[in-house]
Formats: structure tokens, sequence, C-alpha cells
């Protein structure tokens, strides 16, 4: 036992701390996703449309992502795999945003 460990006693683990960490960024990107929508909605401006979806898509929806495939009992390389495919997709979305349309 360290020290630290001695002094401070572990009140949470750190896998607690890092899904916290991931609920936080989850909530805080559907927040500025949902004014990027309103935005779009007030203004009809597609380009905001596509950048909302892109970033729910690399917030909340890896998160959602993640949690959905860990609950169904896949492998590390599974969730790793949708991980990857759900940010690649937002950031398709956020790329289409900025140059495309």
């Amino acid at each position: 036992m360290t020290p630290l460990e001695l002094l401070v006693p572990a009140l949470v683990s750190a896998d607690e701390v890092a899904w916290g960490a991931r609920a936080l960024t989850a909530l805080v990107g559907l927040f500025v996703a949902i004014l990027a929508y309103r935005g779009y909605r007030r203004n009809d401006v597609p380009k905001m449309r596509s950048l909302a979806v892109g970033i729910f898509l690399l917030t909340t929806g890896v998160f959602s992502a993640v949690v959905a495939v860990s609950q169904l009992g896949a492998g590390t390389g599974i969730v790793l795999f949708i991980r990857g495919l759900v940010t690649a997709v937002g950031l398709g979305a956020i790329l289409y945003a900025l140059t495309l349309q």
C-alpha cells in the first residue's frame, strides 16, 4: 500500500471514475447537439443538422453504443469495433457539414 492510499481512502474505483467521466462527456455532447439542432430548426440551415448529428454520434452515440454492446456481453474487440464505427460515422457527418453542404 502506498502512502497516498493510506491517507486517502478509495471511495470510488478507477472504473467508476472513468464511467462517470464518459457519462458526463455524453451529457455535455447531447446538450451541444441539441443546441446545434435548435440552430438548424431556427435558421433552416442543413449544415447545422449534419453538425448536430455528428456531435451527437461522437459523444452520446459512442457512449450509448458502448454501453449497449457491453450489456450484451460482447468481447473487447467487438466493443472497440462498434466504438470506432460510430466515431467514424460521426466524423463523417461533421466533415459533410463543414465541406460538402
